[in-house]
This record gives C-alpha cells, sequence and structure tokens, in this order.
C-alpha cells in the first residue's frame, strides 16, 4: 500500500455508494480505483489516473455531478499527501469544481455540495501552508476561483501573505485575494469600495477589519518595487471603481506595460492562475484598458529587444484592430514599422495585419511589395512565408504586384497559401489568428486580373487535378463571372468525367451563356437525381437552358419540407417569374425558423412574384440585431437582398441607417475573415442605403 493512499480513510471511501452516484461517463463505481491509482506509485500511471478523475467528474464542466460531491474530501487529502505524485492536477480538479459551482444554475449543482464544500474548505486553506510552493500556489487558485470563500478566508490569506517569501506564489497570493474579495461573504469589500471614494475618510477608530486590511494591502502594492506585484495587483483590482479610486487610466497604464516589459514578466510562467508567457499577459493585461482606445496596443508596439514582446504588441494591436475602426490610424505607423524587424514572425505578422486592414492600409503597399523576395519562413508546421504575407495583403489592396507570385502559386511551384480554407472564433477574448486565406479564396477577390491568372487556372483544369482542388478553382472562376469566359473549353471537357463534372458545372454556371454549349451534358446530368442534380439543373439554366427542365429539379428541391435548403432556394430564385407556380411555398418558407431558409426563401418569393409585402418583412427580422452590433453570416446576403428591393426596404433602411457611423467592426468569424466580413456587410448597407435615398 503506497503512502499517499494511507490518508484515504477505506471504512469511509467503502461506505459511498459509488454505484449509485453518477459522473460524466456513468456511475461512479471507478472512482475508487481512480483515487487509489492517483495515490500510486508509479508517477505516470498517478498522473494518468488524475487527468481520468478530472475528466470523469469535470470533463467540460456545465454541472457538479453528485460523484464530484462525494469524491471531493478524498481529493483533497491526496493533494495533501507530500507522497502523491498529481498533487497540482487533484488540485486543478477541485478549482475547476469550485468554480464551476459559481456559475452553473441551481438544477445542474448537486445539492449536497455547498455543505461538502463548506466542511472541507479549511483542508484547502491548509495547503497555503505548504511546505512546497507550487501546492501553495493551486491552493491559492483554488480559492480565488471558488464562489464561496467563506468568512475565514481572508484572515488566512493575509497572515500567509506575511509569511510567504516566493516571488512567484506571492502573485497567486495577489490574485487569489482579490477573486476572493469579490465574492461570497467577503465580497462586500467590493460593495464597499463602490461607496466610499476616499477609504481614509470613511475609516473609523475602531481595529481595522480583515476587509480593510485586504483592501490596503491591494491598493499599496500598486507601489510595490517589485514590477510583477503591481501588476498582480492591478489585475487583483480588476477595472472596478476600486481600480478607479487607487489609480488613474494613465496611472494603470503605466504600472501594466512597466511591469509586461520588464525581464521579470517571465515569473507568470510559474504562477497557478496564469501559466503563461509574455503574449499571455499582454492579452489578460489588456481587459483592463478600453479596446476602443489604442494606448495600450501602442505602449506594447514601442520597440524592444524580445522578440516575444514585438509579436505580442502586434497581436494587441489586430485585438483592438479587429473590434474597432477608429483606431487604424493611431496603429497603422507601428504596423508598418515592424516589416523591417530583424525577426521572421514579426515581419510576417506586421504584413499579414496589412492584409486584414487590406484598403486602408494602401499608402504603404511599396513596403509591402519590398518583402515579396523574402523567403524566410515561422516556425510553424505549415512554414508560411514571409512574401506570402506580402502577396496576400497586395492582393487584398488591389495591387497588381502580387499577380507574378499567384500565378506561381496557382501553378503549384509555391507553396504557403493553404488548399482549404479555415474557420477561427471572433469572439472578444479570442487571440487574433494571423492565418493566410486558402489560394482560392485570394483568387476570389482578384476578378480585375483574371486575364493575367486564368492561363494559370486553365492549365489545372485537367482529368489528373485532385478534385477538392478542381472544386476549388470552380469557385474561383464562377466568382469570376464572364472575365472567365477563356477556361469555358476546359470546362466543357470536363463535364464528361463522372467524378469532377460538378467543379465546372459549378464554374460554367458563374459564367453564364458563354457556356451554353454543356446545355445537353448538364441537361443528362440534371436527370440523375440528388444534390448533384440539383446544380446541374441549375447550371444548365445558367447557361441559357429552358426553365422547365430545370423547375422540375430545382421547385421540388426548393419547397420539399425534408428537402429544401437554403442552397436550393438560392437557385430557384434565379429562375424568376418561371417559378410562380412555387410562390405559395415560398411564402409559407419565409416564415420559417432556420434564418437560412427564410432569407433565401424571401428573396426567393420576390424574385418570382415582386413580392415585397412578404420578403421585407422576413428579411427584416434576420437583420434585426445587426443594428446593435451583432452580426451573423446570414445577414449579409439578407442586407443585399433587401438593397435590391428598392423603395418597399425603407424600413430596413431606417433600421440599419446608423451602422456606417458605428466604430466597432461588424463580424462573426475572427483572423482575417473579422475585417473582411466588416467590409461586406458595411458595402451592402451602403447599397441599401442608396436605394432608398429620397423614399424615406
Amino acid at each position: 500500500m503506497s503512502e499517499g493512499w494511507k490518508s484515504i480513510d477505506r471504512a469511509e471511501l467503502e461506505a459511498v455508494d459509488w454505484a449509485g452516484l453518477e459522473h460524466n461517463y456513468g456511475t461512479a463505481e471507478d472512482v475508487p480505483e481512480l483515487l487509489r491509482r492517483c495515490a500510486g506509485s508509479d508517477p505516470d500511471d498517478a498522473e494518468d489516473a488524475a487527468f481520468d478523475l478530472l475528466n470523469h467528474l469535470y470533463h467540460q464542466g456545465g454541472w457538479v455531478c453528485p460523484a464530484a460531491t462525494a469524491a471531493l474530501p478524498f481529493v483533497l487529502r491526496l493533494a495533501a499527501a507530500p507522497q502523491v505524485t498529481p498533487r497540482r492536477t487533484l488540485l486543478e480538479l477541485v478549482g475547476r469544481l469550485a468554480a464551476e459551482a459559481g456559475s452553473v444554475e441551481a438544477r445542474f449543482l448537486d445539492p449536497h455540495w455547498s455543505a461538502t464544500w463548506k466542511r472541507h474548505l479549511p483542508d484547502v486553506l491548509a495547503l497555503l501552508a505548504d511546505p512546497e510552493p507550487e501546492i501553495r500556489r493551486a491552493a491559492a487558485d483554488v480559492i480565488g476561483a471558488c464562489a464561496d470563500p467563506g468568512d475565514d478566508a481572508l484572515p488566512v490569506f493575509l497572515s500567509r501573505w506575511h509569511a510567504e517569501t516566493d516571488p512567484v506564489t506571492r502573485l497567486d497570493l495577489v490574485l487569489a485575494l482579490g477573486n476572493a474579495a469579490r465574492r461570497g461573504p467577503v465580497g462586500a469589500l467590493s460593495d464597499e469600495a463602490e461607496a466610499r471614494t476616499d477609504e481614509a475618510a470613511a475609516r473609523t477608530d475602531e481595529a481595522a477589519t480583515p476587509s480593510d486590511e485586504a483592501a490596503d494591502l491591494l491598493d499599496s502594492l500598486l507601489s510595490a518595487p517589485e514590477p510583477q506585484l503591481r501588476l498582480a495587483a492591478l489585475l487583483a483590482l480588476g477595472d472596478g471603481p476600486r481600480a478607479s479610486a487607487a489609480a488613474s487610466v494613465e496611472g494603470r497604464l503605466e504600472i501594466a506595460l512597466g511591469a509586461l516589459r520588464d525581464p521579470s514578466v517571465e515569473l507568470w510562467q510559474r504562477t497557478s492562475a496564469a501559466e503563461c508567457g509574455v503574449r499571455g499577459m499582454h492579452q489578460w493585461t489588456a481587459s483592463l484598458f478600453d479596446d476602443a482606445s489604442p494606448a495600450f496596443a501602442l505602449g506594447l508596439m514601442a520597440d524592444h529587444p524580445d522578440e516575444e514582446q514585438r509579436v505580442g504588441g502586434l497581436e494587441q494591436a489586430a485585438r483592438v484592430l479587429s473590434r474597432w475602426r477608429s483606431p487604424v490610424d493611431a496603429l497603422l505607423p507601428g504596423v508598418v514599422a515592424r516589416l523591417d524587424d530583424p525577426a521572421a514572425e514579426v515581419r510576417y505578422r506586421a504584413a499579414e495585419l496589412l492584409a486584414c486592414l487590406g484598403p486602408a492600409a494602401t499608402a504603404h503597399a511599396d513596403e509591402v511589395a519590398a518583402l515579396l523576395d523574402d523567403t524566410a519562413v515561422r516556425a510553424t508546421r505549415r512554414g508560411e512565408a514571409v512574401a506570402d504575407a506580402a502577396v496576400w495583403a497586395l492582393a487584398r489592396m488591389d495591387d497588381p504586384r502580387c499577380l507574378p507570385r499567384l500565378i506561381e502559386h496557382v501553378a503549384g511551384t509555391r507553396s504557403g497559401f493553404a488548399s482549404a480554407g479555415a474557420y477561427y472564433g471572433g469572439s472578444a477574448n479570442s487571440f487574433h489568428h494571423p492565418a493566410l486565406p486558402a489560394l482560392h479564396e485570394v483568387l476570389v477577390g482578384l476578378p480585375h486580373h483574371a486575364e493575367a491568372l486564368l492561363p494559370g487556372v486553365c492549365d489545372r483544369l485537367g482529368p489528373t487535378e485532385d478534385v477538392r482542388q478542381l472544386c476549388r478553382f470552380g469557385e474561383v472562376l464562377a466568382a469570376w463571372g464572364p472575365a472567365a469566359e477563356p477556361a469555358v473549353p476546359r470546362l466543357l471537357d470536363l463535364l464528361a468525367d463522372d467524378e469532377r463534372w460538378p467543379a465546372a458545372a459549378t464554374a460554367l454556371a458563374g459564367i453564364g451563356r458563354a457556356g451554353r454549349a454543356g446545355r445537353e451534358a448538364l441537361l443528362a446530368r440534371s436527370r440523375t437525381g440528388g444534390p448533384d442534380a440539383e446544380l446541374a439543373a441549375w447550371a444548365y439554366w445558367r447557361v441559357g437552358g429552358e426553365p422547365g427542365p430545370a423547375l422540375d429539379v430545382l421547385g421540388p428541391a426548393a419547397t420539399d419540407e425534408d428537402r429544401a435548403t437554403h442552397t436550393a432556394l438560392s437557385r430557384l430564385a434565379d429562375l424568376g417569374p418561371h417559378a410562380a407556380g412555387y410562390a405559395d411555398r415560398l411564402r409559407e418558407l419565409a416564415a420559417a425558423e432556420d434564418d437560412w431558409v427564410r432569407t433565401q426563401a424571401a428573396h426567393a418569393r420576390w424574385a418570382v412574384t415582386g413580392d415585397t409585402e412578404t420578403a421585407v418583412p422576413a428579411l427584416l427580422e434576420v437583420v434585426r440585431k445587426l443594428s446593435d452590433g451583432t452580426y451573423l453570416p446570414v445577414m449579409l446576403p439578407a442586407v443585399r437582398h433587401l438593397a435590391r428591393m428598392g423603395e418597399a426596404a425603407v424600413p430596413a433602411a431606417r433600421l440599419l441607417r446608423r451602422l456606417p457611423a458605428d466604430d466597432r467592426r461588424v463580424h462573426y468569424f475572427g483572423g482575417w475573415r473579422g475585417f473582411t466580413e466588416d467590409e461586406a456587410v458595411r458595402t451592402a448597407v451602403d447599397e441599401l442605403l442608396a436605394g432608398v435615398a429620397g423614399a424615406q
């Protein structure tokens, strides 16, 4: 029996009806064995068991299961045993559960958790005096994260503060002190802070309370000699009234920048609360400052000998620019200056960010073009070159100097752009992803340069080309429209290929009547059934086919209750009045719960009948939240449809009239897409407003 296992009361463990309790993977009868393994002498197996225990009892959060409550006292006893290897992991489990208990609805919280937590909270507090600094840090993090730190937490914290000498642990203690002071019974501190602007005047001659002492400590640490303690106090105070009372915005900015750019910032990598490097601390601290003000990002963009600092500065510039439009003028010079940085990663990120800004950065196209021969690559899996980011930036600026390199990319003699598109979340707390688009996504945006790029694209339209890549080139040609007419002979040849014809059909549909020689082949394909038949029928109509055969396929596909999709509805709309027989069904679908179906059905109803009384209210409902800065991808086609409806769209114009002046970027995805989405929807709103000018 391992020494760690002796800390468990076997009789108490066996008294629990584990089989009758539930965790994330079903019955909890496996918990005793996991606990035993956590205390085992094999370090690797013990860590594996602790991870499995965390996964079983917490997984991805969302509830505090009954098994977690039953396991808590045993987990804490193991965490207190010096011989147990995965003590940190076990405390991580406790911290996650304690935090989750304060955020989930009551119905997702095991009814016995609160009492069990209160009973064993002293066990956590005792670990603040553990001989191992890592355990003391983890214990502080648990208390800081929990919803109810209890009445006795502050006195213990303050006592430990005066006894603690480890510089990293002191950072965790300060953060936990600030977190604990905002929660539970101790949370009165924050209310007290809001009610008084001058603490000295509010004090009486009575002995200071733990809350008073904690407040004084945090305030005093803003002037501590150690820069990271100053930053810890700033983070502990947060952005609430007490922080404002303790230091001005300029003072807080000075504290933050002084600490973040000091070599001692590396201490945070060893904390339990942060466990991150320079850039992680940049991101965390950024939450204290107004995103609309570029001051924090500007401070981090100043020159620094550490490459990570310079990367982090660009990262914060991207964070601000991805949320607000007005800081472009303030931040752009600093981004351009990094094009000459000695580090490839920094040059790449500067060029990529200029690509995101696109039209707003055209004045600096010459500086970007100077990087077209910069073959230095990033230390990433794909190994993107600085030159690739420069090509993308020039393409976004519609600068023809990108074309020679793009022709090489199309031919496959250069790598760098991905073969398939990637999508990243665009939440306020996410990092900017400096990823390049897929090659076809770059080409789609260059219809004015189709003549130069077409020969290379046509060379890729062969029977041996990868089907997925062929489909992407088909999308490019479709987006270029009639300008891609020289590709028609190659596309007609592909119509006979049973595997590759959909790519040709997509391209021909976009090119239009210049592809009329493919009508018979497309008509034959449309009679085979399935989604590909719908594509063939639509392409047949687009290249000049008769409406009847197209309607036979597209009508049922777009309006059948079990088959209707927004793509099929969009294709049906192309047939206009020829689809009048489906008008009633389109009116019904314009009230669908699915916003995509509603949007394309409303548009199809208008395209088929000219009925704006159905279409405008349906589309207006889809875009309603756009006026508040909330954007979903379905809103772009909805606004575009409204813009085509003329004066009937006045209600939508009234709703969105303030959006052009709104400083917020409206987007759903992160990375470069956040910028292009904002541009696209603003262009659509401008067209909407222009279309009803004089009618409002």
